[in-house]
Parts: structure tokens; C-alpha cells; sequence
């Protein structure tokens, strides 16, 4: 073109550049595009939802990036023959934006494998994101180690061997880091927690169920719609309530006490034996106590002048009675497993008489129905046994009081 031979570099550099940029432009767009199509036709004869999950990711994106780099760094020496001063500068600078284009690759890959387990029932509940994590961030080390090694032109093995003397301040830096990959791995071989288990760590204020275990933290969103951030490493080193057992076992507990007043507790009479008969979970119980404890005190001669002498039945025992033999015929309490009701060690209150069996429906919002009818029935029966449940005096029972003491 009779140019003078600078303007003619110039413009074989301008040329060259824009001749490559159109390349890589139409090669990134055929390798995403098509290369997704090849991938999609190969998984949709194998069954597999894999090739979504890599299109989801950005792994084509990520490879046409890492391809077309290379083809730019093998082809700068082409591009700047003329300019050879700017080559090393451009090369390194390619080999920068390929190390970081390949982090982005591998992430993909790994966030795809990741996905793709979520899928299998065997992986649903493993806490894949910790070992995500993990390799990402000995990838981003290698990763800075080399694109240092480029930018300063020194060999790796001088970096690597400046690492092993920094390694100290390595394990200090990334400490929750390495504890956190350590519990991942005991909470995945000890299965002590799974996602989506229901969680109780009274120290974080956590109750709830596990959304996510990562390499630092287990997220668990509470049953009030909060979210609870608790420390990996928490999961190993403290202690914390897993309700997973009761979920998988036949029932959920109830244990759940009422407080009897002592002074309403007395020695039954016969009037009051013959009333207990009437009651059918008790009935046949009560006519054949009754005739025991009658024939007891015949052979051995008790004076029965005094209500005190001999064997007597009191009306908290029958309570007691009437209540096991209520458990023992409702249909929402699993029989196969322990129910009793049982009385404890007295307190200020009167007598705590506590119930014990196992609910089988573990639904919280049935379960909460089912003992709340039981108890419901409790406190409506206690009348019928003479008892009295203690409760503090509230303001309209003193001002109830105060009354009858005018009216006196």
C-alpha cells in the first residue's frame, strides 16, 4: 500500500488483533453453544440431568473462555512480531486471565458434581458444600501462587518453598477454616447431623431445621422463621439435641406433670369404693382390689373401726390406676413402647403427677393436639377422684376471699 513501514506495523498489529478478536468471539459462541447441544444429545440418552446442571453452572461459558485464551497465548507471538518489547507483558497478562478463568472451570465442575449428588437420595443429606469449599480454597492458593510466579517471573518452587516457611501464619489465618473442614468430615462419617434434621443448641438460640452445612458455618432456620448461624466446629465440640431418632423412631414423648394438693389425698371409703365401680376403665380393676384388700383384712383380723387399720386404697392410687388404663386404650399413644403415669418426689406445690408415653403421631402441630386433649381429659377427671390440682391463689380468688370475710 506504499505505507511507511511503521504505519504498516501498526496496522498489521490493528489487523491481527481485530482478525483474532472475531475468532475467539465466533469459537467462544460454537463451543457454548453447540458444545452444550453435543452434551445435551449424549445425556439424553443416558438418562441424567447433568447437562442442565453444567449449562446452570456456566461450564461451557468458562470453557470457551479458557480456550480461547490459550489460542490468544499461542497466538501473541504472531500478533506482536513487530513488537516484541510488549510480548513477555501480554503473555503474562493472558496467563493471568487464564489462571482465573480456570478457577472459574473447576468451580463450575465442582458446583455441577455438587448439584448433580443433591440429586441422589444417598447425597441429599451429606454437607457437600464444606468439601466445595475446601477445594476451592487450595485451588485459590495454588492459584496465587502461580499468578505471583507470572507477574514477578520467579519459579514456583521458590514460592512454594517461601509457603512452607509461612505456613504458620497460614494455619493461624485460616484456623475456623481447617477446623471447620475437620467437622465436616467427623459430621459426615459419624452422621451426626444431615440437612433438613431438627436441630436444638440452646447456646446459638438454635431450634429448627439444618438448611445448609458449610465449611464454616451450619445454617438453621428456627421454627419462628429466624435464622441461626452456629460454628461447624460447635457441632463437634459442644453438645447439642438431634431430634432425627425421634422422627425415624414409633413415637414422640410426652412427659408432662400436674401438681396434686397433698391434702386432698385421703383413704377411700366403702361409699366411695362402690362409686369407682361405675367408672369402666377402673371397674373391674376396683371390684377385684377391693375384694383382695377386703379378704386381707379379714384373715388377719384388722380392726377397721379406724379407717387408718389395714389395707386401704386411696383415691390418688385409683387417679393413678385410671389414668394407665386411659393411656393403655388411646388410639394416638403407641403401645409398644413405655406408658405409665407415675407419681413423684413431693415439692411446695403438692404432688407431681406426671405422665409418660410416647405419641405416635411426631407431627409438632398434632402431637401438640394430642397431648393437649389427654391433659385436657386429665384435668377434667381429677373431680371424680375427690383430688384437687394445685394452682396459685389468683386476684379474683383473693378478692373472692376478702368478700366472705365481710359477709362474716
Amino acid at each position: 500500500m506504499s505505507l511507511s513501514h511503521e504505519i504498516a506495523t501498526y496496522l498489521n498489529v490493528i489487523s491481527n488483533l481485530l482478525i483474532i478478536a472475531i475468532l475467539g468471539y465466533l469459537l467462544f459462541k460454537v463451543i457454548r453453544y453447540y458444545g452444550s447441544k453435543l452434551i445435551k444429545r449424549v445425556a439424553n440418552k443416558t438418562k441424567t440431568e447433568f447437562d442442565n446442571i453444567l449449562i446452570k453452572n456456566s461450564f461451557f461459558l468458562n470453557l470457551s473462555r479458557v480456550l480461547v485464551l490459550f489460542i490468544t497465548y499461542g497466538a501473541s507471538k504472531y500478533i506482536l512480531i513487530d513488537f516484541p518489547h510488549f510480548l513477555d507483558f501480554a503473555q503474562r497478562l493472558v496467563n493471568l486471565l487464564t489462571v482465573i478463568s480456570f478457577i472459574w472451570l473447576v468451580k463450575s465442575i465442582l458446583q455441577s458434581i455438587k448439584d448433580f449428588l443433591r440429586t441422589l437420595t444417598a447425597f441429599k443429606d451429606k454437607p457437600l458444600e464444606s468439601y466445595v469449599q475446601i477445594f476451592m480454597i487450595l485451588i485459590w492458593i495454588i492459584a496465587f501462587v502461580i499468578s505471583f510466579s507470572i507477574i514477578t517471573g520467579k519459579p514456583l518452587l521458590r514460592f512454594f518453598t517461601a509457603l512452607g516457611a509461612f505456613s504458620a501464619v497460614l494455619l493461624l489465618i485460616f484456623k475456623d477454616t481447617i477446623l471447620g473442614f475437620v467437622a465436616s468430615i467427623q459430621i459426615s462419617v459419624y452422621d451426626t447431623v444431615r440437612l433438613q434434621d431438627w436441630i436444638t443448641m440452646e447456646k446459638y438460640g438454635a431450634d429448627g431445621n439444618v438448611t445448609e452445612i458449610n465449611l464454616t458455618s451450619v445454617i438453621v432456620q428456627n421454627f419462628d422463621n429466624t435464622i441461626t448461624s452456629i460454628p461447624t466446629y460447635s457441632l463437634i465440640s459442644d453438645s447439642f439435641k438431634n431430634w432425627r431418632a425421634m422422627n425415624h423412631s414409633g413415637g414422640r414423648r410426652i412427659k408432662r406433670a400436674i401438681f396434686i394438693k397433698i391434702n386432698s389425698i385421703h383413704f377411700l371409703t366403702d361409699e366411695e369404693i362402690d362409686s369407682y365401680k361405675k367408672i369402666e376403665f377402673i371397674s373391674e380393676y376396683t371390684n377385684t382390689i377391693a375384694n383382695e384388700v377386703e379378704k386381707y383384712n379379714t384373715d388377719n383380723n384388722v380392726d377397721k373401726s379406724l379407717l387408718i387399720n389395714g389395707r386401704n386404697l386411696t383415691n390418688f392410687g385409683m387417679f393413678r390406676k385410671y389414668l394407665d388404663s386411659y393411656l393403655k386404650q388411646h388410639p394416638k399413644i403407641n403401645q409398644d413402647l413405655l406408658f405409665m403415669s407415675r407419681q413423684l418426689a413431693p415439692t411446695p406445690n403438692g404432688v407431681p403427677l406426671e405422665i409418660y408415653a410416647f405419641s405416635s403421631q411426631k407431627q409438632w402441630v398434632i402431637y401438640e393436639r394430642v397431648m393437649a386433649d389427654i391433659f385436657d381429659h386429665i384435668f377434667a377427671s381429677v373431680p371424680y377422684f375427690n383430688l384437687e390440682v394445685f394452682e396459685n391463689p389468683s386476684s379474683l380468688d383473693i378478692v373472692s376471699l376478702k368478700d366472705s370475710k365481710n359477709e362474716f
